[in-house]
């Protein structure tokens, strides 16, 4: 497919300010190479999946700019996002004698562009890179905002820092290659945004869901974009979650937890978003924040979106273990994202008997 209309959204940081470049044909086209630092190497960190489909195209636009081009890649999954992954990435660029100026290129899901942001945000104690985003997820949520990190066995995340790439490149093409159970995990992120700030953003999913699904390229372009440019803004205000911020971890909590509680990789980041903001819209409902139509107008939408709805049975006191590791916990008490009204999220904690319900009421 030929390039398209190629969107810009800028995220604005100071010094630390880049673009989100949304179109087709991206990979394809060197133009958002042309003002890249000057490098000896570059180093494209993925993994085999992607790497079959995608890493010789950007492998052959690299190699116009820069003299020294190495891959990396990386065991596929969930369950490979940890410290021995992640010193893959330090041993080639060690063995390949890189120096500081080397240029990181993350080419893949989020898997992929958490290990390799982190990867670049210690390397030297810091080398730049570039995100090139290969699912929806990533797209629209991990490659933007520059969180970086590597999984524990206590907790999602827990090991990371805030590290911003150069740019994004958010390729629309690549989801031509995208399995369906990823492309609906990447719609748990889109459709977030909806009730944490858009309200009206919500209900043009509602409308053009099935176009989603059936991986329309307008409503794709449309998607990723409007996503994008709440989150350049919720960034923009609170880079390093200190506040604002923290509303794009709607369903997180929940989820973090039955990714942890399951183990890494049983359940997509998606599917346990998905579910998990099926709980949290549940336990807004309950705190007397929304009402019940609300609430079920959601999870009817995450349900048609083909996510899960219904958590695993783990037990109440094994979620609200994992849920106390969560970055967003106080001195153990746990703090929700919930909805406050159609398109206002906010933080705050729950009584224990009230999530206890929710727990109850939508797992096993």
């Amino acid at each position: 497919m030929g390039a398209t209309k190629i969107e810009h959204i800028g995220i604005e940081l100071a010094d630390r300010s880049y673009d989100i470049i949304i179109g087709t044909g991206l990979l394809d086209a060197p133009s958002w190479l042309s003002d890249l630092p000057v490098a000896a190497t570059a180093a494209v960190v993925t993994n085999p999946t992607v790497s079959k489909l995608y890493s010789e195209r950007v492998l052959s636009q690299l190699r116009s700019k820069y003299k020294n081009v190495l891959t990396v890649e990386l065991p596929d999954g969930e369950a490979h996002k940890d410290w021995t992954s992640l010193n893959l990435i330090f041993d080639a660029l060690l063995g390949a004698g890189c120096d500081r100026k080397t240029l990181i290129f993350a080419l893949g899901g989020g898997v992929v562009g958490d290990m390799a942001g982190f990867a670049a945000a210690c390397y030297m104690r810091g080398v730049p890179f570039v995100q090139i985003p290969t699912t929806l997820l990533a797209q629209v949520d991990s490659s933007v905002g520059g969180k970086t990190a590597i999984n524990h066995p206590l907790g999602k995340n827990m090991i990371g820092a805030f590290y911003q790439p150069l740019r994004v490149i958010a390729d629309l093409d690549s989801l031509d290659t995208l399995p369906e159970r990823e492309l609906s995990a990447g719609l748990a992120e889109v459709i977030k945004y909806g009730p944490i700030a858009d309200d009206a953003f919500l209900n043009w999913i509602d409308i053009n869901l099935d176009a989603l699904l059936a991986r329309d390229k307008p409503a794709l372009a449309h998607a990723v974009k409007r996503s994008c440019e709440i989150k350049a803004w919720v960034v923009g205000q609170d880079e390093r979650e200190s506040g604002l911020r923290a509303i794009l971890n709607f369903g997180h909590t929940f989820g973090h937890a039955i990714e942890a509680g399951l183990g890494y990789g049983e359940w997509l980041h998606g599917e346990a978003v998905g579910c998990g903001m099926v709980m949290a819209i549940d336990l807004s409902h309950r705190l007397g924040l929304v009402d019940a139509a609300y609430a079920g107008r959601l999870t009817r939408l995450i349900e048609r979106a083909r996510l899960p709805i219904r958590g695993p049975a783990l037990g109440a006191d094994r979620y609200l273990e994992l849920m106390r590791v969560d970055k967003k916990s106080e001195g153990g008490e746990i703090r929700f994202v919930v909805i406050e009204a159609p398109g206002r999220a906010a933080m705050r904690p729950a009584p224990e008997a009230l999530v206890r319900e929710v727990i109850a009421a939508h797992t096993g």
